[in-house]
């Protein structure tokens, strides 16, 4: 419901605890009676981890939506870019983790759009690159810049300290999530 204002649409507020770390009151207000003391702060993390995790993916969907792109079809478009030559689908598949069929339909998308081509593996005739075309790379490389100055609005006024632990627990997390012995 546009304009609609609820406890689910309201913009998050945020205080500070005794060592100077934010969190939300109202979140550990509605989870403090519930969840075991010894799990709070785990709790707590996830859930601002979910949070920004969302936030994100809806600023990232905005982003395509603007592009004319899926987030996976700018997924390829950059992924290409950074390779320099051409990827196998294959690949593509596994970096995007989404079957091979999935990524045969984005490059179709992406191919129809004069933005990638297909071209023969040289190294194994049986196998087929994507590659951007000039009007692919032209494409991402407009679209960097946008990118680059969002991400750093994004994490305006963390230091450079701040950004590398940033990047170290959330890798971390990633890790520990790819170790642990439980269903996707």
């Amino acid at each position: 419901m546009k304009g609609a204002t609820n406890e689910w649409t309201k913009r998050l507020v945020v205080a500070t605890d005794e060592r100077g770390h934010l969190y939300s009151p109202r979140m550990r207000e509605g989870i403090s009676e519930r969840v075991p003391a010894e799990a709070l702060n785990a709790v707590e993390a996830f859930a601002a981890i979910g949070m920004a995790a969302r936030l994100l993916r809806s600023r990232m969907e905005r982003f395509c939506e603007r592009e004319g792109l899926s987030e996976n079809r700018l997924g390829i478009l950059f992924m290409l870019r950074h390779a320099g030559e051409g990827v196998p689908l294959g690949a593509l598949a596994a970096r995007l983790q989404v079957s091979p069929r999935n990524v045969t339909g984005l490059i179709d998308h992406l191919e129809r759009d004069g933005l990638v081509e297909r071209v023969p593996d040289p190294a194994d005739r049986r196998s087929v690159l994507a590659h951007l075309t000039d009007m692919g790379r032209e494409r991402v490389d407009a679209m960097s810049d946008v990118t680059f100055r969002q991400q750093q609005g994004f994490l305006a006024g963390f230091t450079d300290e701040e950004l590398r632990q940033l990047r170290h627990l959330c890798l971390k997390l990633v890790s520990n999530m790819q170790e642990a012995d439980l269903p996707d």
